[in-house]
């Protein structure tokens, strides 16, 4: 049933199908792809499959479980579709029908692959590799305790236990999955990593001989403060394993093969410590073992990449000024080692992004959104750009909103630099009335406010609530340089601060615009900035709202799990006198004797990268300084909230406490 909708609404939100994770057949006739749905009574997501073809028309719901479907592939040879299911891998046809079990096990499998000859499958489980407390102490079976004796006992939103995800390789035969091997051989390291790895952390040569896999071999201490993973090439005949990228210090990611099988590329970053540093595309000939970078002449961070099939070239997606376009490499006679500036082409422009990229002839297929419509399928031309919009999934609820405009802005810096804002107003927006307006603060802290269609912090939601919403890409954002990228590290409280400000005065001397009612909201990064703001900004806000912000630095960094963050976008730990800086002027505790200004604390009770204590400090320093304020706390919520309830009590009480301070 379609509801009549004008604006946006926090339930609107939740009635919108969100398209995931498409593939284009083998034949490169049929594009599969995913559509998750919540219901809200139930408090859950189900996740089910589609197809429609490579031109566009209706597409065909191929499954209707009672469960969630995720890692869905189609089988190398086009005939099946495999997927997983409750912990377990699933085949079908591809009309949906003949669905059967495939695999048989006592754990859950997290991902799998087929190899393209469809001779093996690689299958990646969870797998026990230490003791647990029970282990140690047989007879105390109904004990609690953790013993802890070394760093990372938890990370992002779960203690760690005894076991890591391993990848295993079988025999396939037409559904059939012969013994497993465990090609990590019992270590404690995790292939796909962790937290968010998934089957794009291993794949198969187009031989089915060997499989090239993402791990981070380190434990305890060294692996809490270090990005250093590595591509590895484990030979299944032989079982022997070598390292692709040693002596390659950050993130080494996302392993691909050329269809020959004579290349293989990578995404790398250069800093061990650096999370954020600038991903470059690493190509290596397996023949010759020589080695190049294609983007050392490009000047942003690379978000994901595809072989052309010709294998003359690469396509890949980054951003470019707070937007993710889509980028094609030819090289040059010369071969990959000679790559250029002028050998890197921008296919795609506009204000959007494209999430996603697959190659289909000459055409490119991906997942497009923007700052007022959710990821749809698009097909676009490699020589021209030209896209088609494929699925329209959400048009039957989204004929009848009407959007606010969204501009785009270039205010001037206190350093005399060009800051892109986007500025969203109001649907039916009157420039002769006055709006209150919401500074937004992005978290990160280099996270593009791009054009992201978020489902919680969506800013046509809040401009339907008759905010203007002002987001700046202040310093430290990528998709405008790299210097600009890493103005923020070790400079958290300072440049940024004045960023915000400049944004905010900008767009508050216009007329439609009430200066003497604006709110600052942020997450994350963003969050601590709120915390910052409200000591500092000298009478601007009329209220605050912060959700997962880091509030007392050296506190926060005695309790956070991923320290490499820390040491390097703060300077260290608080007794190293090199990070001096960070902790004596940029702590927003240090500031709270100013604070004067309403503020709602947001945070979950499995956040171990901001840990819950962060806001309850927040909210105690205010509680007893009596400023009006108030605890909102998700007790099994992490870093974000995910479940649909617990999203629409944020939203509810989010909405409640702006209109209570700013109208």
């Amino acid at each position: 049933m379609v509801f009549a909708q004008d604006i946006f609404s926090e339930e609107l939100l939740w009635k919108l199908g969100r398209v995931n994770s498409e593939q284009v057949s083998p034949d490169g006739k049929t594009i599969l792809y995913g559509i998750t749905t919540y219901d809200i009574p139930e408090n859950k997501g189900k996740n089910q499959l589609y197809t429609i073809s490579i031109n566009g028309g209706d597409p065909k719901k191929i499954s209707n479980e009672e469960v969630s479907i995720y890692n869905v592939q189609w089988r190398p040879d086009g005939k099946k579709i495999g997927f997983l299911m409750q912990g377990e891998i699933h085949e079908m046809n591809p009309d949906g029908s003949q669905v059967s079990q495939i695999s048989d096990t006592d754990k859950k499998i997290i991902a799998f692959n087929y190899s393209p000859n469809q001779q093996k499958i690689a299958i990646a489980i969870p797998t026990k590799t230490e003791k647990t407390t029970q282990d140690l102490y047989p007879d105390l079976d109904k004990a609690e305790a953790l013993v802890i004796d070394d760093l990372m006992y938890r990370h992002w939103d779960h203690w760690s236990d005894a076991y890591h995800n391993h990848v295993y390789v079988a025999d396939y035969s037409n559904g059939s999955i012969g013994k497993m091997v465990d090609i990590m051989e019992n270590s404690p390291y995790d292939t796909p990593t962790t937290p968010f790895g998934g089957s794009e952390d291993f794949t198969f040569s187009p031989d089915g001989k060997k499989i090239a896999y993402v791990c981070k071999k380190l434990t305890g201490k060294e692996y809490a403060t270090s990005t250093n993973s590595d591509i590895y090439l484990y030979d299944i005949n032989s079982g022997k394993t070598t390292n692709l990228s040693a002596g390659m210090m950050g993130y080494d990611t996302h392993p691909s093969f050329t269809e020959s099988g004579d290349k293989i590329a990578w995404l790398s970053m250069k800093h061990n410590g650096y999370e954020s540093d600038k991903n470059e595309i690493i190509v290596l000939d397996l023949k010759s073992n020589e080695r190049a970078s294609l983007t050392t002449d490009f000047d942003e961070t690379v978000k994901t990449f595809i072989w052309d099939k010709t294998e003359r070239g690469v396509f890949f997606m980054t951003g470019i000024e707070a937007t993710q376009q889509l980028f094609e490499i030819k090289f040059p006679k010369e071969g990959f080692r000679n790559v250029k500036a002028k050998d890197i082409r921008q296919i795609t422009s506009g204000e959007h992004n494209f999430t996603s990229l697959q190659q289909v002839g000459k055409s490119l297929i991906g997942l497009k959104q923007s700052l007022s419509a959710p990821s749809e399928i698009y097909k676009v031309s490699i020589k021209n750009g030209k896209e088609n919009q494929l699925t329209f999934t959400n048009q039957n609820l989204l004929n009848n909103v009407t959007v606010g405009k969204v501009e785009k802005r270039w205010i001037t810096t206190t350093d005399n630099k060009k800051m892109l804002t986007w500025v969203i107003y109001p649907p039916n927006f009157d420039r002769n009335k006055k709006y209150p307006a919401l500074l937004y603060c992005q978290g990160g802290p280099q996270s593009t406010i791009s054009q992201y269609f978020s489902y919680r912090w969506n800013f046509q939601l809040m401009a339907a609530h008759n905010y203007i919403i002002v987001a700046p890409n202040r310093r430290g954002l990528p998709s405008f340089g790299t210097e600009w990228n890493e103005a923020i590290s070790k400079d958290w409280g300072g440049q940024p601060m004045k960023d915000y400000m400049s944004a905010i005065d900008a767009v508050s001397a216009e007329p439609y615009v009430d200066e003497n009612n604006l709110g600052a909201v942020g997450a994350s990064y963003g969050g601590y900035s709120v915390y910052m703001l409200a000591g500092i900004h000298e009478g601007r806000f009329k209220t605050f709202i912060s959700h997962c912000g880091l509030f007392d630095l050296k506190s926060w960094y005695g309790t956070t799990e991923e320290l490499f963050f820390a040491n390097w976008d703060i300077g260290g730990p608080y007794w190293d006198k090199s990070a001096s800086k960070s902790y004596e002027k940029f702590s927003p505790s240090d500031y709270v004797e100013n604070w004067d200004t309403p503020i709602l604390v947001i945070h979950g009770g499995k956040d171990f990268r901001v840990p819950e204590t962060q806001g309850m400090q927040a909210f105690q320093a205010a509680q007893l300084k009596g400023i009006p304020s108030k605890f909102l706390y998700f007790p099994n919520e992490g870093h974000w909230i995910l479940s649909p309830q617990n999203g629409l009590i944020w939203h509810k009480e989010y909405f409640k406490w702006l209109d209570k301070w700013l109208k």
